[in-house]
């Protein structure tokens, strides 16, 4: 007698998870590195353009002896130098695995199953990717001449709404909000939906009607500011982020993250990093300065390049073949950013580099469009 067959079935993930396109981070790579100065050059994931700083970098080697320790779950004394140094509540910064795990901590623990998520239209794919995690339902709000539109967000926003997401200054576009203008949008929201205001460029920011959000934490109770060492800080392999919020929302954030969330190493590097403010001057300045020189050559060129105020340049072909253009920059070893996915196919981003680097880029696009 044939033994009775089981039917087969395959495991089943949460409702949403096979909705999700798995987010792709710009290349790291190519074939060949043909231009004159003969090696790769990364413009594609708005790294800094001078890598770590020498005081993060040397923190980090002197971690290989202690790499059988467990690190410190709480991130004593990186919550304690990022408080000092931008005037906050140590005991309200909860330290992450870059300023996405905060976003997939706040998602995790405020979010389900037929709450909406609302961000702007072309901002940072994570919102809407962790908001399908979660089996929540992503709106996105439409933007006016690729800035977020507060009328538009705050129209957004229903009774199922759970969490907003703005990042400011925002990825792709470059653009930001004044301090007025995010007065008016959390003025706007019910006390019950938290508004998450990702900061991760801040630090390239020199505008008067700037600010970072951690103001409108310690005045209410449904905000957080989300901030990243990726950027300016140059520590992207490290993975090390944080979030200031309001007593509350750090304790449910601490009872969900994992123990031992931020490596050891990761601590290290960012407590030097923060004390090396001669390192982010001179990385700020450089931005600004290379941003708008460059800018101005990709204008001549005939390309419409949007204003920013980050480490970045969104640069719009209009007519012209984007994709195109990327896989000739390719071809030559310069990696930029393609767009589609932001909705913004006829567009590149181009992270700002060294001096040098730009220049490269700037003559590779001059040739192909016969500039």
């Amino acid at each position: 007698m044939e033994p009775v067959r089981q039917l087969s079935r395959q495991p089943t993930p949460r409702p949403g998870i096979l909705e999700i396109s798995p987010y792709v981070g710009g290349e790291s790579t190519a074939e060949a590195a043909d231009n004159r100065l003969g090696r790769l050059i990364r413009l594609a994931s708005n790294e800094g353009a001078f890598g770590p700083g020498p005081k993060a970098a040397a923190a980090y080697l002197a971690q290989a002896d202690n790499l059988h320790r467990y690190p410190d779950g709480g991130s004593t004394a990186l919550r304690r130098a990022l408080a000092a140094r931008y005037g906050l509540d140590a005991d309200r910064i909860v330290c992450g695995a870059g300023s996405d795990e905060i976003i997939s901590l706040l998602v995790r623990s405020y979010v389900g199953p037929g709450d909406e998520v609302v961000y702007s239209a072309h901002g940072f794919l994570m919102y809407p990717l962790s908001a399908k995690a979660a089996g929540a339902i992503p709106v996105a709000a439409p933007e006016r001449d690729l800035r977020t539109d507060v009328d538009a967000m705050l129209a957004a926003v229903t009774e199922r709404t759970k969490l907003v997401f703005i990042a400011n200054p925002n990825n792709p576009t470059g653009s930001y909000l004044s301090a007025g203008e995010m007065e008016r949008l959390h003025a706007g929201l019910p006390p019950n939906v938290i508004l998450v205001i990702d900061a991760a460029y801040a630090e390239y920011m020199n505008r008067n009607d700037y600010a970072d959000g951690s103001a409108l934490v310690d005045r209410f109770d449904n905000v957080v500011m989300t901030r990243t060492f990726s950027k300016i800080h140059g520590l992207g392999s490290l993975r090390l982020g944080w979030g200031y919020c309001p007593a509350g929302i750090a304790d449910v954030l601490n009872r969900v993250r994992g123990p031992f969330n931020v490596s050891a190493a990761a601590q290290a590097a960012g407590l030097a990093a923060l004390e090396d403010m001669a390192f982010v001057d001179r990385s700020r300045a450089h931005n600004e300065a290379c941003r708008e020189r460059t800018a101005e050559a990709l204008r001549a060129l005939g390309l419409t390049v949007h204003p920013s105020v980050a480490n970045f340049l969104l640069v719009d072909f209009g007519g012209r073949d984007a994709e195109a253009a990327r896989l000739h920059l390719k071809r030559h070893g310069v990696l930029v950013r393609q767009m589609g996915a932001y909705g913004l196919p006829g567009c590149l981003r181009v992270s700002i580099g060294q001096d040098a680097e730009m220049d490269v880029l700037v003559e590779l696009l001059s040739g192909h469009l016969g500039g």
